[in-house]
């Protein structure tokens, strides 16, 4: 008799994935006896069992986050058994909770090795590097033929790409993208490649960076900057003047000198046509009249004109089934009145959209030559259709606005969330949108001998094929895409390939690694965060404090509460109105909430809270209801907003000057105060700083004494991420 099994039961154990764990020791309340040698520690991973160890030290780390190790389980066991490691730093501690963030996500911070920036090319004031004549000779040189230019956040370091757009003498036009070449300072399987495909990319915190490579390239030699001569790889189109359609295209290495380093801001006011911006870029300092005016003719045709050409690629994403997602990170808009009158996304500018659309073309373009050139060994980047069913509750939330989302495809979900709009709340759309988001997987890496052609196609961007080639300083995945590219170019030229391309195999294993630390950069980010948010609203009164009380909006519903959102913080949290003594929220005249014995009633779209008096109120989806935030404090896990409903009418704050003052606290202001609060109170208590944090600065790999310098590119770099779905 045979025996079958089902598809996903687990019949053994074919290697231990055990890491490291954070740890909490039992506080004196808690402890297991003075002189007990067997401790059971409480993981800060609430998924992982306590874990039992052997020490006499525990009184001493009562008050720290620790690192232990699991060495086995016995299957006679409920707990496994481990030994200690190190210790963090103090529960509560900044430094000590980042460091927690940090190794419960695997991520090893270390400075670069001796080895590794022994590699590195020079660059000092006494030994500037220089263009080789060799590579002049190798390369296309477009320093005096092009007008390259860069578009990047305020305070951007790592500038990975620049643009370019001419008219050719046969009428035609040239798009380029050139993207920073960090393949010709980071040759394959020497210290520093292995090191950064380790890392595999960079990671970004909330108050912090730790870079893929080192910053001699990450933010000089690799980093276009305006005025200086970089090596690029390029992707050079030509277009039809009118109607923009792809004649031909060109791949290969180049040598540029951008001519101007732009924020977003000021692209944004010449595409506008304010040339007062012309004030605030440095490159139009010092010139006469005459000169200045004809360079600034120059830029602003070739702002336009690139605007122009990514509104017709994205137009034709748009007709396949382009998706325009949302993130959570909101600016609220006010009006003359200092009223609360809209909420938008964090980025609005045309021109951001410019530039991720001339990105997206270069991604495209790369991943069909890899293809091409080797169909069994190509790393693209897959974003399979989400499964319907994710998609229940997106419809029905809709549906008690009245309106209809089709998600049969990508082409029917997108033009059904353009018209879910509500004019009298802008925000329904936007939740809608990130609920949208939240119902799809994530986007992978993988090789494309892995799997067939039908399964390459990207769902949210609408392209049969794409890659990840445009940011080679921060993604390991665009190092193997460039080598690939480079293998291609020398394919079509019957020269020898010079690097050993990866076998399937090998790229498939590759791909898992990128993939495990992608999600890894992704949960830290995450937890940074939320980190910053508690800390905010820790020491404050949730009671009297003003800036705790804030307007939210119901987005779910659940049996015994709701799903909350706070668009002034972007903080989403659940709201009971059942609370542990099951009593029952309860709303007078004056709306203000209460708890009483009574019962909730749920509905599809809405929940009632009846009293035992008779007295009831019900909460729809998308009410905007008055909340108080405070923090649920864990002394073993991370602590958690707790959201509560005090009104069931919208917040209408009193001290409307204050609103103003206040309404606009974004990330990089949170993460400031909640700094400069630590700061002021170790200076209080005149405690000097200790080898963690001084560790800790070491490690930071940012430039200057601040870590906030870096704070505009991060967050447009994650919402990018966030909206495109790469």
């Amino acid at each position: 008799k045979k025996n079958y099994l089902s598809k996903n039961e687990v019949v053994g154990i074919l290697q231990k994935n055990w890491r490291d764990y954070v740890v909490t020791f039992p506080s004196k309340e808690e402890s297991q006896g003075k002189n007990a040698q067997k401790i059971l520690v409480t993981p800060w991973d609430h998924r992982v069992p306590k874990i039992r160890i052997s020490t006499q030290q525990a009184e001493a780390l009562q008050d720290f986050r620790v690192v232990v190790r699991i060495d086995s389980w016995e299957s006679t066991s409920v707990y496994p058994n481990g030994h200690f490691v190190r210790v963090l730093g103090r529960i509560g501690d900044l430094e000590g909770e980042i460091a927690t963030i940090l190794v419960e996500n695997s991520i090893l911070v270390v400075p670069f090795s001796e080895a590794q920036m022994c590699e590195m090319p020079v660059n000092t004031p006494g030994n500037p590097w220089k263009v080789s004549p060799e590579e002049e000779r190798e390369r296309k040189d477009l320093r005096e033929t092009h007008l390259v230019f860069s578009i990047d956040p305020k305070g951007c370091e790592d500038v990975d790409d620049a643009l370019s757009v001419r008219t050719l003498a046969n009428g035609s036009l040239e798009l380029g993208v050139h993207i920073a070449d960090v393949t010709h300072f980071v040759p394959p399987n020497s210290y520093i490649d292995i090191e950064a495909r380790t890392r595999a990319t960079t990671y970004y915190l909330a108050d912090r960076r730790y870079d893929m490579l080192p910053s001699v390239l990450s933010a000089d030699l690799c980093s276009l900057l305006g005025g200086v001569d970089r090596y690029a790889v390029s992707v050079i189109w030509e277009l039809d003047k009118t109607s923009y359609e792809i004649k031909k295209v060109w791949y290969g290495r180049t040598i540029i000198r951008s001519a101007y380093k732009l924020f977003y801001e000021a692209a944004q006011e010449l595409l506008d046509g304010n040339f007062h911006a012309v004030d605030d870029i440095p490159e139009f300092r010092g010139l006469d009249e005459k000169s200045r005016q004809a360079k600034l003719e120059e830029l602003v045709w070739a702002i336009g004109k690139l605007t122009d050409i990514a509104r017709h690629i994205r137009a034709k994403r748009d007709h396949c089934g382009a998706l325009e997602l949302e993130g959570v990170e909101i600016l609220v808009q006010l009006d003359e009145k200092k009223n609360i009158h809209d909420l938008i996304p964090k980025q609005p500018l045309e021109v951001h959209e410019t530039v991720a659309e001339c990105m997206i073309l270069a991604n495209h373009w790369v991943a069909k030559k890899i293809w091409e050139s080797f169909p069994h060994q190509a790393l693209l980047r897959q974003h399979p259709p989400p499964h319907q069913e994710f998609f229940s509750e997106l419809r029905e939330c809709a549906k008690a606005k009245g309106f209809f989302i089709d998600t049969r495809s990508n082409k029917t979900l997108a033009d059904s969330l353009d018209n879910a709009n509500d004019p009298n709340d802008p925000i329904v759309n936007r939740l809608l949108r990130s609920m949208a988001t939240q119902a799809m997987s994530n986007a992978l890496y993988f090789s494309t001998g892995s799997c067939a052609e039908e399964e390459f196609h990207h769902y949210g961007l609408a392209l049969d094929k794409y890659t990840h080639f445009t940011s080679p300083i921060r993604r390991y995945s665009d190092i193997v895409v460039h080598r690939l590219l480079m293998a291609a170019i020398s394919k079509d030229k019957k020269m020898e390939i010079k690097d050993n391309l990866f076998s399937n195999k090998d790229l498939e294993e590759l791909c898992r690694h990128i993939n495990n630390r992608n999600r890894a950069a992704q949960h830290s980010q995450k937890q940074s965060t939320e980190l910053f948010q508690c800390m905010y609203f820790k020491d404050k009164d949730p009671e009297n404090e003003e800036r705790c009380i804030s307007d939210g909006v119901i987005y779910s519903i659940r049996t015994n509460g709701v799903l909350v959102f706070i668009p002034r913080f972007g903080i989403k949290g659940a709201a009971y109105l059942r609370n542990k003594d099951g009593l029952v929220i309860s709303c007078g005249s004056d709306s203000h909430s209460e708890w009483k014995p009574g019962s909730l009633q749920r509905y599809q779209n809405k929940i009632t809270s009846t009293t035992t008096g008779g007295e009831s109120v019900t909460f729809h989806l998308f009410d905007h209801v008055t909340v108080r935030i405070s923090v649920q404090a864990s002394r073993c896990h991370s602590d958690t907003i707790r959201l509560e409903i005090i009104s069931n009418k919208p917040y209408m704050r009193p001290d409307t000057e204050l609103l103003h003052q206040s309404s606009l606290l974004l990330k990089s202001d949170l993460v400031k105060e909640v700094t400069r609060s630590v700061e002021e109170a170790q200076l209080a208590q005149e405690v000097k700083v200790n080898v963690i944090q001084e560790d800790y600065q070491k490690y930071c790999q940012t430039k200057g004494s601040s870590l906030y310098t870096l704070l505009e590119e991060i967050r447009d770099l994650a919402l990018l991420d966030c909206k495109l779905q790469n």
